[in-house]
């Protein structure tokens, strides 16, 4: 990768329109290494996520009362989260991964991984 990033820096310098942006020259995993979920008003936003394998997800608490963040079949399971909180698990195995918040049980989520570009599933 070193020696596409150093490509793409003499092409610029010598104001090659051809460039490709940087995101184009990274694997497909370092462009979705993270993404987020808010915890607010009792729901998970967005209340499902689509993400490729190897993504970390931060849960964040903006809400004024505790919340978790528990896998339904036992995965991941946060800490009581207070306000401005968060939360992080790595996801590395494609699949659907639903979650809720254990003290209201009523607020629900679902991380849907996909296998990372290249990747054989099976």
């Amino acid at each position: 990768m070193q020696s596409q990033i150093r490509r793409l820096i003499t092409a610029a310098a010598l104001g090659a329109a051809a460039a490709l942006p940087l995101a184009a020259m990274l694997p497909a995993g370092a462009q979705n290494a993270s993404s987020t979920v808010s915890i607010d008003n009792f729901t998970f936003n967005p209340p499902q996520l689509t993400i490729k394998a190897g993504t970390t997800v931060t849960w964040t608490n903006k809400d004024d009362i505790p919340h978790t963040v528990t896998a339904v079949g036992k995965l991941f399971k946060s800490k009581v989260l207070d306000t401005d909180n968060g939360f992080s698990f790595t996801f590395t195995t494609p699949g659907s991964y639903a979650y809720f918040c254990s003290l209201h049980p009523h607020m629900t989520g679902t991380i849907v991984v996909e296998a990372a570009t290249g990747e054989a599933t099976n």
